[in-house]
């Protein structure tokens, strides 16, 4: 995460360099990449419908990773399809995460001298050089194919490593180091942060009848009953209803917990003076409960995010992407998956959740996990509703 959180010159110059990747038209050929991996994972849980129920993370998971590898290096390396063990880097990378995660945990493990001397961290680092290894010579195949082909093919979708792997050649701002980093940082932000986020929209339609009900009805306007057309960027713009489930739900579980920022100022809030050189902690879990912005912030209500609730709410009222000149450069993307993987899904199932709220309860690590495994019922729509 440390590139991404540079400061001064070195951020500015390479958040420039970023930014191509995350252009509307690159985005755009991604959601071919995003709907053939939501369409595998709809097929996939076919499967878990005679089941009691299913604990939805997992396919979740196996089908984010497949859209950020294959997004970010070009690479199908069809985990929904096998085991993800057997993938050694898609197994560095989650074992490496759910490490990291305990180091947060674990003040004792804050300090680099007691982490890197212990059990976890040489975990940690054993994981993290099974990535770097596939990261560096991916890059390496990379540059050789590059330096051939320096464009893709017409009907090539542009990975994240190809388009860097230019900008590398063309301005030599970024070294590889950077590059390999940066790759790593997509990888894990972009995986996790995502899964959750879809485990908690799945989670709480599976607890609203009413408000499924409104989604399904956008839904079979959209598409009528046809479970396999891939969403357009049209189709994605009228899931006006969706986007709001999708918001609330972000509002409710920020899969982002904590966001920091270092102050290079003296700076005064409300009266409390805070001295420069301070580090600063927002959570947005707590800030998306403001009762002055939104009134019974613990009830579920996608209406406060249409258009004429929210024209008039503080731009920063709501961040679960962060906000300001360091949000999250990937937003819109991670939306574009939230919207493709979530409509696809409920074209195709009905979901009931078996768990309330009060015995779901969110757990502060490095992403808003569940305290218990999420349980969702799934059964095919159009026979017979849950």
């Amino acid at each position: 995460m440390q590139k991404l959180s540079n400061s001064g010159h070195k951020w500015k110059s390479q958040r420039r360099m970023l930014n191509p990747c995350f252009r509307y038209s690159i985005l755009k050929e991604h959601l071919q990449i995003i709907n053939k991996h939501s369409q595998i994972l709809s097929k996939r849980l076919m499967e878990e419908t005679e089941k009691e129920f299913t604990k939805i993370s997992m396919y979740l998971s196996d089908c984010t990773f497949d859209i950020i590898c294959e997004a970010i290096y070009g690479l199908d390396l069809g985990t929904l399809q096998t085991h993800k063990e057997r993938v050694p880097f898609v197994y560095a990378i989650n074992k490496g995460f759910s490490l990291i995660n305990r180091r947060f945990l674990n003040v004792f493990f804050w300090p680099d001298l007691f982490f890197n001397f212990s059990k976890t961290g040489r975990e940690i680092w054993k994981h993290s050089q099974v990535a770097r290894d596939f990261t560096r010579n991916l890059i390496e195949e990379e540059k050789q194919n590059f330096l051939k082909h320096s464009e893709p093919s017409g009907k090539e979708v542009k990975s994240f490593v190809k388009l860097l792997l230019k900008k590398y050649y063309l301005s030599k701002e970024m070294s590889e180091d950077d590059i390999r980093d940066q790759l790593m940082t997509f990888t894990i932000a972009g995986q996790d942060t995502t899964k959750i986020a879809l485990s908690w929209i799945l989670y709480m339609l599976g607890l609203h009848a009413e408000i499924r009900g409104k989604v399904y009805e956008e839904l079979d306007l959209i598409f009528g009953v046809d479970h396999e057309r891939h969403a357009t960027v049209e189709d994605l713009k009228n899931m006006k209803y969706l986007e709001c489930v999708i918001k609330e739900t972000l509002r409710i579980y920020p899969p982002g917990p904590v966001l920091t920022r270092y102050l290079k100022e003296d700076t005064t809030i409300n009266g409390y003076h805070i001295p420069k050189g301070t580090i600063c902690a927002v959570f947005p879990h707590v800030l998306h409960r403001d009762e002055n912005v939104f009134p019974n912030p613990e009830k579920f209500e996608p209406d406060r995010f249409l258009p004429e609730n929210s024209a008039n709410r503080h731009p920063y009222a709501w961040i679960p992407f962060s906000a300001g000149p360091r949000n999250c450069i990937g937003q819109k993307l991670a939306f574009m998956e939230l919207l493709t993987i979530t409509s696809t899904i409920l074209r195709r199932y009905t979901v009931e959740s078996l768990d309330p709220r009060d015995r779901v309860l969110p757990t502060l690590t490095i992403a808003l996990s569940s305290s218990i495994p999420l349980r969702i019922k799934i059964r095919p729509r159009h026979t017979k509703e849950i």
